[in-house]
């Protein structure tokens, strides 16, 4: 497997009024990027891909212009599909992601399945790196998905005790032929920590 490294972009700009994949990084979420595009340990990775998500293309173009790189948004990669329900205020939206974890065979308020959402992003993820293999990634995508793709590649069972910390999302971790996935860490944690 091409090494890479999976982080989720950080915090967004909550506007009910727009659909959830439209949202864009906050301040506080472009300033934990900018800090993390910092960190000379990214100079390894040759590809920048992204969801076609705003917050995800807006957090991969900032590490971009860092690297000297170009972005490159692939399908397949976003988050699962809750739009069934739309924006949830924070209370209920986490009672949803608690279901959604905890049934993975079925649709919870119609949300995709956290089983078929596991076996979209491995796809995607596995797409994007056969198209250079051996170029090591950094791809920028979303905490549910990427929890789903954490626990595939490390051989545990789908459940929200593998999530990203509490932390506003800026998670990551990395993956390759000599590195399995244990736990997530945050922006901060620098990549060789």
């Amino acid at each position: 497997m091409t090494p890479f490294l999976y982080l989720t972009h950080p915090q967004v700009k909550v506007d009910p009024a727009v659909p959830v994949p439209q949202w864009g990084l906050s301040d506080v979420g472009r300033a934990r990027t900018r800090a993390f595009a910092r960190d000379p340990a990214l100079r390894a990775y040759r590809r920048i891909i992204a969801s076609t998500e705003e917050k995800a293309k807006e957090a991969a173009a900032i590490l971009a212009e860092a690297l000297g790189l170009q972005v490159e948004v692939h399908e397949g990669l976003h988050e699962n599909d809750r739009s069934a329900t739309g924006y949830r205020p924070e209370a209920e939206f986490q009672k949803l992601a608690d279901a959604f974890f905890a049934r993975p065979q079925e649709s919870v308020s119609g949300w995709e399945r956290a089983a078929d959402a596991q076996a979209r992003i491995v796809a995607g993820i596995t797409a994007a790196l056969s198209q250079a293999p051996g170029s090591p990634a950094l791809f920028v995508g979303h905490g549910g998905v990427g929890t789903l793709l954490l626990c595939h590649l490390a051989g545990y069972p789908i459940s929200r005790t593998h999530d990203q910390p509490p932390v506003g999302g800026g998670c990551f971790f990395c993956a390759g032929p000599d590195e399995t996935p244990g736990r997530w860490r945050a922006m901060e944690e620098g990549i060789r920590a």
